[in-house]
């Protein structure tokens, strides 16, 4: 498309140019000339030179790279855009925010931390995850395709492989078989795997395993709002909300175990770190 801009601007500027030159130039007006003798007839006025004529050629090898690098372009532009959901579904995010997300309605206080706190936590701790997989990728993609030893292609394919292994690390072989078989794809060797499958494959097993992390943290807590429950039942205080007696003592739970410290080093251990 680019380069059938060019083209266009192209023409309509040799087309004005050449309309330009073909037309007359403006003569300042001057005063008549005093009668004078007839004289001998004038010769015929030769005909108005014609307007240059101009000769466009493209050759098709630029046509190609330009083609190309517009590809490219585009490429480029559609990963930028792909790049949250990329960072999300790829990397230890979800399980992180999932668990988190967890933990906040476990104790009973909707409000506090709040979402912006959550998210941003649970991206720093995927950075400190993720760190070696991503120092990888810059020592073997990165830094060699910045040199112009690698090409784009192979410097893709080596950037691949260590979220390929990343993400296989974390995904249990029941899921990748199960997109497997839904992909018509027989047994398969793990560095042969098509990332189709791999993908899929880790985002249910995430999913599988911060629901897992979930339930766990929330049996202490569901142990004290039965507690308060129970307690103020037998007291006859069933107008009480029993959440009102027992968000305090969670918080103080947490708190005493150190809930904070006990989770996110739960969450390091469970990526193998």
């Amino acid at each position: 498309m680019s380069t059938f801009l060019r083209l266009l601007f192209l023409s309509v500027f040799t087309l004005v140019s050449g309309t330009s030159l073909c037309t007359a130039q403006p003569v300042a007006p001057t005063t008549p000339p005093a009668p004078t003798a007839p004289s001998a007839p004038l010769a015929p006025v030769s005909a108005a030179p014609t307007a240059p004529l101009v000769n466009l050629q493209l050759g098709g090898g630029t046509e190609r790279q330009n083609v190309s690098s517009a590809i490219q372009i585009v490429f480029v532009m559609t990963l930028l855009t792909i790049a949250p959901s990329i960072i999300i579904l790829t990397t230890s995010f979800t399980r992180i925010v999932i668990v988190l997300g967890f933990v906040r309605s476990a104790l009973g206080v909707q409000g506090a931390p709040s979402n912006q706190i959550l998210v941003g936590l649970s991206l720093f701790l995927t950075f400190f995850i993720m760190a070696p997989v991503w120092n990888q990728i810059q020592t073997e993609a990165v830094t060699p395709y910045m040199a112009e030893k690698i090409s784009s292609t192979e410097a893709l394919d080596r950037a691949s492989n260590p979220i390929r292994s990343f993400m296989l690390r974390q995904t249990r072989a029941n899921e990748v078989d199960f997109f497997l078989g839904l992909a018509n794809v027989g047994p398969t060797a793990p560095e042969k795997i098509p990332i189709r499958v791999i993908l899929p494959a880790f985002v249910v097993s995430e999913l599988r395993t911060a629901f897992q992390m979930g339930f766990l943290i929330y049996i202490p807590f569901l142990v004290i709002d039965f507690l308060v429950g129970s307690t103020l039942m037998s007291m006859g205080m069933m107008m009480m909300p029993p959440v009102v007696v027992s968000t305090p003592f969670k918080l103080l739970l947490f708190v005493l175990v150190d809930g904070w410290h006990l989770v996110i080093r739960s969450l390091i251990q469970s990526f193998g770190l």
